[in-house]
């Protein structure tokens, strides 16, 4: 479930992100450019939190 939220918002915040950056700068906003980069930032975010981030064990 916690892949799913990755991916659901780190396609919201990086079209968000696409979106306001075009338009402050006059340019075309391209949806499947930012679902791209969206998918490639879920996915380093969800290695990182594998490989990066251990939880400390409990007793």
């Amino acid at each position: 479930m916690r892949y799913i939220w990755t991916i659901i918002w780190s396609l919201l915040l990086t079209n968000m992100s696409f979106y306001v950056l075009s338009s402050m700068q006059g340019g075309e906003y391209h949806f499947s450019t930012a679902c791209i980069i969206g998918f490639i930032f879920a996915l380093f975010v969800i290695i990182l939190g594998e490989a990066g981030v251990k939880d400390p064990e409990t007793e």
